[in-house]
């Protein structure tokens, strides 16, 4: 985020910018101010109104970086005119397998999100905000607090910031390791004391979320944004990224490549290109597949593919939470998806009973055919499991769940088995892998 305010024009298809290269002391309110923050926050305060912030917001395109991409300054603009208090919280809690983004940034840049924060909740209006961090982000957590007390040290937290009559106290809780809490209404029955389960919708946060009163949920990122937007303009941020999908995203790259970590890219640019980003795939492998946006996502295999929200979507997949998790030719699609379902299957709250049920029954199956026990039929009954989570054709886009935990493992899984059928019959046929049969046998061969 910080190489943002830098750029002026599109000099390049994307930035290129590894979080683990930031300064040693980039996390303190002396770096932070040294490189201009709370400057944005000054001039939002001085020279904007709090419907002339959202209007900017609105006009920039800027699209939440959580993983649902919807719009940030629409959300903002669902908060009733006349209902307070009304809260921020923003959304530290990340959990999705191969996403590393937001640790990074809490740990590097938080005086960054801090920034962005107090924009936002001048935007809306609010006078406090929470920041739910992951209970895991130790580091994070402690220098997010610093962030926090020597800003407020320094006048720009708490009562008459920087001197103005704009005020606004920030709070940090931290979880307890639960996925489902990255869902925006499990975190806010989390942040009250209550087991964090998804809420029945409507009414949607922006008109009854913490403590029954508005309340916007933004992901950190999205935060980190908001201090180049107001710094520059909203056409300036448009210069980056596509129509639909505005300015740059951070990704984080795992898997088979030469140099995994958080890379900031513009949004748009292809899904091959990121990879080579990260130094493409070692050894001499050939790609297999990819997951483009975290263990939600189903996974692609084109490589062409421009990285936004709306080519990704086009292409029955999505941009979630910029999580890329490469695999070359070497890996085992099925045990891939039984290290998925696993993880989602655990991470069900046991609200409702077709994630419930539905995650254990794929578990169940996809471990029978990862021991050499599978059945003929088991492909058929997986993809069958998947329909029973995802709704009909014609129904609305969400599931049959309480919140997207359920669709989010049976488009995952859906999408394995189409794309990779052989795989799994093979399993069935050898009782075995043969993905891993052959690397064995290769490497025999070596040895000899």
């Amino acid at each position: 985020m910080s190489d943002l305010s830098r750029l002026t024009s599109r000099e390049a298809t994307f930035i290129t910018r590894r979080y683990q290269d930031y300064p040693g002391d980039s996390f303190t309110l002396e770096r932070a101010r040294a490189t201009g923050a709370y400057e944005s926050l000054k001039k939002a305060i001085a020279t904007m109104t709090p419907d002339a912030l959202v209007e900017l917001v609105k006009a920039s395109g800027l699209r939440g970086r959580g993983g649902a991409g919807f719009p940030t300054g629409n959300k903002w603009s669902f908060v009733p005119r006349d209902a307070f208090p009304r809260y921020l919280v923003v959304n530290d809690d990340e959990g999705e397998p191969g996403t590393f983004k937001d640790r990074e940034l809490t740990e590097r840049d938080p005086h960054a999100i801090l920034e962005g924060i107090l924009i936002a909740a001048l935007a809306i209006r609010a006078e406090r905000a929470y920041i739910y961090i992951r209970g895991e982000f130790g580091l994070g957590y402690r220098r997010m607090q610093q962030a926090v007390d020597d800003a407020r040290a320094a006048g720009l937290v708490g009562r008459n910031i920087a001197g103005t009559d704009f005020s606004c106290d920030v709070f940090i809780h931290r979880g307890a390791g639960a996925y489902i809490c990255g869902e925006e209404t499990s975190l806010l029955d989390s942040l009250e004391g209550y087991r964090g389960q998804p809420r029945l919708r409507p009414p949607f946060p922006a008109v009854k979320g913490l403590y029954a009163a508005p309340t916007v949920v933004n992901n950190v990122e999205t935060l980190a944004n908001l201090p180049h937007i107001v710094a520059h303009g909203s056409d300036w941020f448009r210069t980056f990224g596509t129509q639909q999908s505005p300015g740059t995203k951070l990704f984080s790259i795992s898997g088979h490549v030469a140099n995994p970590g958080n890379y900031e890219v513009a949004l748009g640019t292809t899904l091959g290109e990121l990879i080579e980003v990260a130094g493409g795939i070692p050894g001499g492998r050939s790609l297999k597949a990819v997951i483009p946006g975290g263990a939600s996502a189903p996974w692609v295999t084109d490589t062409s593919l421009p990285m936004s929200f709306e080519a990704l979507a086009a292409a029955g997949t999505m941009l979630g939470s910029g999580a890329v998790v490469v695999m070359d030719d070497t890996t085992c699609v099925v045990r891939m998806a039984m290290i998925n379902t696993r993880f989602f299957n655990h991470e069900s709250c046991g609200k409702c009973t077709p994630c419930r049920e539905g995650t254990w029954w794929m578990r169940k199956v996809l471990e029978r055919l990862e021991s050499g026990e599978g059945r003929p039929e088991d492909r058929g009954l997986l993809l069958e499991l998947c329909e029973d989570l995802l709704p009909e054709k014609g129904a609305p886009a969400s599931g049959r769940s309480f919140c997207p935990l359920g669709d989010s493992a049976a488009w995952s899984l859906r999408s394995i088995v189409k794309i990779f059928p052989e795989e799994f019959l093979a399993h069935v046929e050898e009782g075995r892998c043969p993905v891993r049969a052959g690397e064995e046998a290769r490497e025999q061969e070596v040895r000899a």
